[in-house]
Parts: structure tokens; sequence; C-alpha cells
């Protein structure tokens, strides 16, 4: 998840004010909108502190560990939730999908450099993975992005900013998505 040092602390920014929004949002909302946003507090959370430049730390080995114990206790619980509303399951892709890059980035020769930055590389290699979940992302990506646009046209008609609770406004709920779907995208890239 280590690429050029300008873009690591770009995608670090862009999903830890991801996260904490998602924080804010769990103010608002009922039990299951509350729930999903702790998931995606999570995520966005994990994502930034994933994508801290290897220039400035260099995690540990156990701290790969931490990610896949935390992450694969994520994927249950959204497996467990996923029984009733079908957005756990996207929750459960995402989790999979930070175990799986904390095994990479542990995997021996998990870490090359090339050119003075840290570059993932999956040690024994599991392209198809890594594609199938490219293909994932960025159709969450494009799907996400094409339900933002009808709903961010309906809040210029009379209900601006102004117009209730930040962490209840739905289109920053979906922007968030579409944020944290464009950061995997681009780790996973990066593997």
């Amino acid at each position: 998840m280590h690429g050029p040092a300008m873009s690591s602390w770009l995608l670090m920014a862009l999903c830890g004010v991801t996260g904490a929004y998602c924080l804010l949002r769990m103010r608002n909302g009922t039990q299951e909108e509350r729930r999903t946003a702790r998931a995606e507090a999570l995520m966005g959370f994990g994502m930034a502190a994933m994508a801290v430049p290897a220039a400035v730390v260099t995690p540990p080995v156990w701290g790969w560990a931490v990610y896949v114990v935390l992450f694969g206790g994520a994927a249950l619980r959204a497996l467990w939730f996923a029984r009733h509303k079908g957005h756990h399951l996207h929750h459960l892709v995402s989790s999979l999908a930070m175990v799986y890059m904390a095994v990479a980035m542990a995997a021996p020769g998990g870490h090359t450099g090339h050119g003075g930055h840290q570059m993932a590389q999956v040690a024994g290699g599991l392209p198809l993975l890594t594609g199938m979940l490219l293909v994932y992302y960025a159709a969450y990506v494009l799907r996400s992005g094409a339900r933002l646009i009808p709903v961010a046209a309906t809040v210029g008609a009379g209900d601006g900013p102004t117009g209730g609770a930040w962490g209840a406004r739905p289109e920053l709920a979906l922007a968030c998505r579409l944020t944290m779907g464009i950061a995997m995208f681009t780790m996973l890239l990066t593997l």
C-alpha cells in the first residue's frame, strides 16, 4: 500500500477524514445505520493506517497480524449481519480485502524497495484474486458514483447544507462510500 510519499499522504488523509465523518454519522439514525457507520469508520481508519508512507513508519511484522485479526473479526461480524441486510456483504468483501492486503504485506518478500519507496508485492503472487477485487471495486465505485448524482441534484432544491445534521446527510454517506471504494481500489493497485 506504499507508493510515492505524496500519494500515500493524500490517501491517508482522505481515509482518515472519511473515517472521522463515519464516526459523526454514528450519532444519528437507526441502530442499523449506526452499525453501518461503525463498520465504515473502522474501514476508513484501517485504510488510513495502512496508507501511512513507509518512509515515516515501517510497521512491525506483528502489526500485520493485528490487521488480520481486527479485519478478520470485522469480516465475521459483517457475515453475521449480512443475514438481514445485503449492504453488509460489501463490508464482508472489504474486510476480507484488508485481511488479504495485510497477509500480502506480511509475506516474505512483501516489501521491496523501488525508487526510494516501499512497494507491496504478493510474495507468492495472487494476481487473480487481486484482479477480482479490482474489478469488484471498480464496479462498486461506478455504482456508488451513479447513485450519488441524483441525490446531489435534489439537494439544491431548497434543502441546502443547513437543512439537517451533517451526520444525517445521505449524500455525504454515499460520498463517503465512494471515497473508500476509490481508496481501496488504489491500495489494491499498489499491491
